[in-house]
Formats: C-alpha cells, sequence, structure tokens
C-alpha cells in the first residue's frame, strides 16, 4: 500500500541529502520549491496576486519574478511574511497532494513531499485541513550550532547572517518534536543513510 510523507528540516539540516537516499531507495519525490517556481511562472495567477500585494517592483521587466526583491521585502517582516505564506501555501500544497494521488494510483510504495517549511505552516493551521492525507512527517534534524556552519560553508555567508535565516524559521528543535519520525544527520554520511535505510523500509513494510 502506497504511504504519502512529508519531509522538512531546516536550514542547514541536510534535507536534500535524506531525500536522495529515500530517492534512491525507490521513494518517489515531490519537490515544493520546484512546484512554487512552476506556479510563479510569469502570467501565473499567482504571480499577479504577489505583485498585488507587494508591488509591481517584485517583478524583472520580463515579468518574471525578482526574487531577491521577495526576499528583501519578507526576511525581516513578519506580517509581509505571512501574507506571502497565504498566497503561496495553499496552491502549492493542492498541487503537491494531486501529484502525490497521482503516486498513490501508480502504486508507488513511498510518495515524499519535500516540503522546506511544512512546519511553519502546521503550526499556523495552514496544514491542518491536508494533514489526514500525510501517513507522517519526518525531520532531519542537526544542532543548531551544525546548521549554522553548514549554511556558512554552503552559502558564504557571514555568522551573523546564517543565525538570521535560521531565526527566521520555526526553531529546528520545536520542528523535531512535532514530527512523526526524526533523522538525526549530525553524524557522517554512512550513519544519517543506516538511520534511512530504516525508515524507508518502515515505512513501505505492509500494513
Amino acid at each position: 500500500m502506497s504511504k504519502v510523507v512529508a519531509l522538512s528540516g531546516g536550514i542547514g539540516s541536510g534535507k536534500s541529502s535524506v531525500l536522495k537516499i529515500l530517492v534512491e531507495l525507490g521513494a518517489t519525490p515531490i519537490d515544493a520549491d520546484a512546484i512554487v517556481h512552476e506556479l510563479q511562472a510569469p502570467g501565473a495567477p499567482m504571480l499577479g496576486e504577489m505583485a498585488k500585494a507587494f508591488g509591481d517592483h517584485i517583478l524583472n521587466p520580463d515579468g518574471s519574478l525578482d526574487r531577491k526583491a521577495v526576499a528583501d521585502i519578507v526576511f525581516n517582516d513578519e506580517e509581509a511574511r505571512a501574507k506571502l505564506g497565504v498566497i503561496v501555501h495553499g496552491p502549492v500544497i493542492a498541487e503537491m497532494l494531486r501529484r502525490a494521488r497521482e503516486g498513490v494510483e501508480r502504486g508507488d510504495a513511498l510518495v515524499v513531499l519535500d516540503i522546506p517549511l511544512y512546519f511553519e505552516g502546521a503550526k499556523r493551521g495552514q496544514g491542518a485541513a491536508t494533514a489526514t492525507q500525510y501517513d507522517a512527517a519526518i525531520c532531519v534534524w542537526v544542532p543548531v550550532q551544525t546548521q549554522v556552519e553548514r549554511t556558512i560553508a554552503r552559502d558564504g555567508c557571514s555568522e551573523e547572517e546564517a543565525r538570521a535565516r535560521i531565526a527566521a524559521q520555526l526553531p529546528i528543535d520545536e520542528k523535531r518534536e512535532m514530527a512523526d519520525h526524526v533523522i538525526d544527520n549530525s553524524g557522517d554520511e554512512a550513519n544519517t543513510r543506516k538511520q534511512v535505510e530504516a525508515l524507508y523500509e518502515l515505512l513501505t513494510a505492509e500494513d
């Protein structure tokens, strides 16, 4: 029987690495960020809503979205960030779940919805309507200091910038408490793979 799970974590937690292992094991991935880009393409209704909410200056001359302009607006403004979430979250989750249903109908063993801000949405109640459509929520966890170090290494930013980005998300320890399953990605790759393989076996076992 097919299972549908949400995969999330925090900045620098290594969620992409965990997803890669799950895919290698046979999981079907559905990428929230990729869907966001599709729904924010020039001429798409969502892009029009965003321009109405934040101003036409968030659009490039060719009509595409200037993502940096949006980031500059919402990064330090909680109200603007919440407004963006209202515009984006519902349509993206709806499309992800539509694709997940297709995977279930195909008989895919495990469909993994890669949702960077899954726990943030769940806490705000935006995930409540669809919670029953997930069999489990997985959190990829590392200590905050590891998040900082990995974010600096990946993005070439300062420690202050890394900590600010991390602080803009729900604390990773809180996400861990909300999750049905936790992958501790603070060790080496072999340790992470062992955990992911065990979880994949658990999730795909016959009921």
